[in-house]
Protein backbone atom coordinates (compact mmCIF):
# COMPACT_ATOMS: atom_id res chain seq x y z
CA UNK A 1 0.00 0.00 0.00
CA UNK A 2 1.21 3.72 -0.39
CA UNK A 3 1.86 6.37 1.99
CA UNK A 4 -2.15 7.59 2.77
CA UNK A 5 -3.39 3.72 2.82
CA UNK A 6 -0.63 3.17 5.70
CA UNK A 7 -1.13 6.42 7.32
CA UNK A 8 -4.77 5.83 7.20
CA UNK A 9 -4.29 1.79 9.06
CA UNK A 10 -1.52 3.93 12.00
CA UNK A 11 -3.02 4.76 15.22
CA UNK A 12 -3.08 8.57 15.66
CA UNK A 13 0.13 9.15 17.48
CA UNK A 14 3.74 10.77 16.36
CA UNK A 15 5.32 7.27 17.04
CA UNK A 16 2.96 5.29 14.66
CA UNK A 17 2.57 7.55 12.19
CA UNK A 18 7.04 7.67 11.82
CA UNK A 19 6.50 3.57 12.03
CA UNK A 20 3.79 3.12 9.71
CA UNK A 21 5.89 5.06 6.84
CA UNK A 22 9.76 4.03 7.80
CA UNK A 23 8.51 0.51 6.27
CA UNK A 24 9.63 2.47 2.94
CA UNK A 25 12.88 3.71 3.91
CA UNK A 26 15.12 0.35 5.19
CA UNK A 27 13.27 0.20 8.36
CA UNK A 28 15.04 -2.80 9.33
CA UNK A 29 18.37 -1.23 9.28
CA UNK A 30 17.09 0.80 12.29
CA UNK A 31 14.77 -1.36 14.39
CA UNK A 32 17.42 -2.00 17.08
CA UNK A 33 17.55 1.20 17.89
CA UNK A 34 13.38 2.32 17.72
CA UNK A 35 11.22 2.53 21.03
CA UNK A 36 9.03 -0.49 21.55
CA UNK A 37 6.45 2.08 20.01
CA UNK A 38 7.78 2.43 16.58
CA UNK A 39 8.61 -1.41 16.41
CA UNK A 40 5.56 -2.14 16.59
CA UNK A 41 4.11 0.56 13.84
CA UNK A 42 7.13 -1.09 11.56
CA UNK A 43 5.72 -3.97 12.14
CA UNK A 44 2.46 -3.34 11.19
CA UNK A 45 3.55 -1.77 8.02
CA UNK A 46 4.81 -5.15 6.71
CA UNK A 47 1.89 -6.78 8.16
CA UNK A 48 0.01 -4.83 5.86
CA UNK A 49 2.73 -5.24 2.97
CA UNK A 50 2.71 -9.12 3.27
CA UNK A 51 -1.25 -9.24 3.41
CA UNK A 52 -1.79 -6.98 0.32
CA UNK A 53 1.24 -8.47 -2.06
CA UNK A 54 -0.34 -12.07 -1.55
CA UNK A 55 -4.24 -11.05 -1.89
CA UNK A 56 -5.51 -12.79 -4.69
CA UNK A 57 -7.45 -9.77 -5.12
CA UNK A 58 -4.52 -7.40 -5.80
CA UNK A 59 -2.88 -10.13 -7.80
CA UNK A 60 -6.12 -9.82 -9.91
CA UNK A 61 -5.90 -6.29 -10.02
CA UNK A 62 -1.80 -6.77 -11.71
CA UNK A 63 -3.33 -8.06 -14.87
CA UNK A 64 -5.38 -4.67 -16.16
CA UNK A 65 -2.04 -3.12 -16.80
CA UNK A 66 -0.24 -3.80 -19.99
CA UNK A 67 2.77 -6.31 -20.71
CA UNK A 68 5.17 -3.47 -20.47
CA UNK A 69 4.14 -1.91 -17.60
CA UNK A 70 3.50 -5.51 -15.60
CA UNK A 71 6.50 -5.36 -13.65
CA UNK A 72 4.88 -1.93 -12.62
CA UNK A 73 1.81 -2.81 -11.99
CA UNK A 74 2.27 -3.22 -7.97
CA UNK A 75 3.89 0.45 -7.70
CA UNK A 76 1.31 1.32 -9.53
CA UNK A 77 -1.54 -0.15 -7.45
CA UNK A 78 -0.23 0.82 -4.37
CA UNK A 79 -0.81 4.53 -5.55
CA UNK A 80 -4.32 4.29 -7.25
CA UNK A 81 -5.33 1.99 -4.18
CA UNK A 82 -4.50 5.88 -2.49
CA UNK A 83 -6.65 7.28 -5.22
CA UNK A 84 -9.90 5.09 -4.46
CA UNK A 85 -9.36 5.39 -0.60
CA UNK A 86 -9.53 9.40 -1.08
CA UNK A 87 -12.66 8.96 -3.57
CA UNK A 88 -14.17 6.65 -0.93
CA UNK A 89 -13.04 8.56 1.83
CA UNK A 90 -16.31 8.87 3.70
CA UNK A 91 -16.92 5.27 3.56
CA UNK A 92 -14.20 4.69 5.74
CA UNK A 93 -13.72 7.45 8.10
CA UNK A 94 -16.29 10.02 9.54
CA UNK A 95 -12.92 12.17 9.97
CA UNK A 96 -12.96 14.81 7.10
CA UNK A 97 -9.89 13.97 4.73
CA UNK A 98 -8.76 17.61 4.96
CA UNK A 99 -8.55 17.18 9.07
CA UNK A 100 -7.19 13.86 8.57
CA UNK A 101 -4.55 15.25 6.81
CA UNK A 102 -3.32 18.10 8.60
CA UNK A 103 -3.42 16.10 11.95
CA UNK A 104 -1.15 13.37 9.58
CA UNK A 105 1.44 15.94 8.74
CA UNK A 106 1.70 17.40 11.88
CA UNK A 107 2.41 13.78 13.25
CA UNK A 108 5.21 13.22 10.96
CA UNK A 109 6.21 16.56 11.42
CA UNK A 110 6.56 15.73 14.86
CA UNK A 111 9.38 13.03 14.34
CA UNK A 112 11.10 14.46 11.22
CA UNK A 113 14.22 14.99 13.59
CA UNK A 114 14.74 11.29 14.28
CA UNK A 115 13.70 9.91 10.36
CA UNK A 116 16.35 9.43 8.13
CA UNK A 117 17.62 11.42 5.73
CA UNK A 118 15.88 10.40 2.44
CA UNK A 119 12.59 9.60 4.48
CA UNK A 120 12.92 13.36 5.95
CA UNK A 121 13.58 14.94 2.70
CA UNK A 122 10.05 12.55 1.36
CA UNK A 123 8.24 13.75 4.62
CA UNK A 124 9.01 17.31 3.86
CA UNK A 125 8.00 17.61 0.22
CA UNK A 126 4.94 15.79 1.12
CA UNK A 127 3.44 17.65 3.66
CA UNK A 128 4.84 20.85 2.38
CA UNK A 129 2.92 20.17 -1.49
CA UNK A 130 -0.09 18.31 -0.20
CA UNK A 131 1.04 15.22 -2.13
CA UNK A 132 -2.43 13.16 -1.58
CA UNK A 133 -4.21 16.47 -2.82
CA UNK A 134 -2.52 14.92 -6.60
CA UNK A 135 -3.90 11.92 -6.03
CA UNK A 136 -7.66 12.74 -6.47
CA UNK A 137 -7.28 12.96 -10.10
CA UNK A 138 -6.34 10.17 -12.37
CA UNK A 139 -4.23 12.59 -13.99
CA UNK A 140 -2.64 13.29 -10.93
CA UNK A 141 -1.87 9.67 -10.38
CA UNK A 142 -0.38 9.28 -13.49
CA UNK A 143 2.14 12.60 -12.89
CA UNK A 144 3.08 10.35 -9.85
CA UNK A 145 3.94 7.47 -11.30
CA UNK A 146 5.46 8.82 -14.52
CA UNK A 147 7.64 10.48 -11.63
CA UNK A 148 8.52 7.60 -10.12
CA UNK A 149 8.93 5.77 -13.49
CA UNK A 150 11.72 8.76 -14.19
CA UNK A 151 13.35 7.80 -10.63
CA UNK A 152 14.23 4.28 -11.74
CA UNK A 153 17.82 3.65 -12.62
CA UNK A 154 17.56 1.28 -15.45
CA UNK A 155 16.33 1.91 -18.95
CA UNK A 156 12.20 1.01 -18.68
CA UNK A 157 8.81 1.92 -20.43
CA UNK A 158 6.86 2.24 -17.19
CA UNK A 159 5.44 5.91 -17.79
CA UNK A 160 2.08 6.18 -18.89
CA UNK A 161 0.46 3.77 -16.71
CA UNK A 162 -2.12 5.94 -16.22
CA UNK A 163 -3.75 4.95 -19.39
CA UNK A 164 -4.27 1.61 -18.27
CA UNK A 165 -6.00 3.05 -14.97
CA UNK A 166 -8.42 5.25 -16.69
CA UNK A 167 -9.15 2.21 -19.46
CA UNK A 168 -9.88 0.09 -16.30
CA UNK A 169 -10.90 2.27 -13.84
CA UNK A 170 -14.53 0.56 -12.74
CA UNK A 171 -12.82 -2.76 -12.61
CA UNK A 172 -9.63 -1.51 -10.54
CA UNK A 173 -12.10 0.51 -8.41
CA UNK A 174 -14.10 -2.67 -7.53
CA UNK A 175 -11.24 -4.43 -6.76
CA UNK A 176 -10.42 -1.62 -4.22
CA UNK A 177 -13.80 -1.55 -2.62
CA UNK A 178 -13.39 -5.64 -2.34
CA UNK A 179 -9.80 -5.60 -0.45
CA UNK A 180 -9.81 -2.31 1.52
CA UNK A 181 -12.35 -3.89 4.37
CA UNK A 182 -10.51 -7.60 4.16
CA UNK A 183 -7.09 -5.27 4.91
CA UNK A 184 -8.98 -3.17 7.55
CA UNK A 185 -10.21 -5.95 9.32
CA UNK A 186 -7.05 -8.47 9.41
CA UNK A 187 -5.09 -5.09 10.87
CA UNK A 188 -7.47 -4.59 13.22
CA UNK A 189 -7.90 -8.65 14.83
CA UNK A 190 -3.58 -8.50 14.37
CA UNK A 191 -3.81 -5.11 17.03
CA UNK A 192 0.09 -5.62 16.58
CA UNK A 193 -0.01 -1.35 18.02
CA UNK A 194 -2.36 -2.37 20.84
CA UNK A 195 -4.92 -0.22 19.43
CA UNK A 196 -6.60 0.52 22.91
CA UNK A 197 -3.45 1.90 24.22
CA UNK A 198 -2.55 3.97 21.08
CA UNK A 199 -3.95 7.63 22.59
CA UNK A 200 -0.76 8.49 24.39
CA UNK A 201 2.72 8.98 22.78
CA UNK A 202 5.47 7.57 24.15
CA UNK A 203 8.58 8.09 22.14
CA UNK A 204 11.33 8.39 24.21
CA UNK A 205 14.92 8.93 22.79
CA UNK A 206 17.53 7.26 24.24
CA UNK A 207 21.05 8.88 24.82
CA UNK A 208 22.18 9.73 21.21
CA UNK A 209 19.55 8.16 19.71
CA UNK A 210 19.77 8.46 15.80
CA UNK A 211 18.10 7.29 12.58
CA UNK A 212 20.46 8.99 9.95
Amino acid sequence: MNYLAHLYLAQPTADSHFGNLLGDFGGNRHVEQLPITVKNALENHYLVDKFTDAHPLVKEAKQYFSSQRKRFAAVAIDVVFDHFLIQHWQRFNDQPLSDFKQASYQLLNNRIAVMPPRMQSVVKHMTQNDWFKEYETVEGVGVALDNIAKRIRFTNTFSGAAADIAQHYTELDAIFLAFFPELIKYVNQRDIEGAHDASVETFKCRSGFSLK
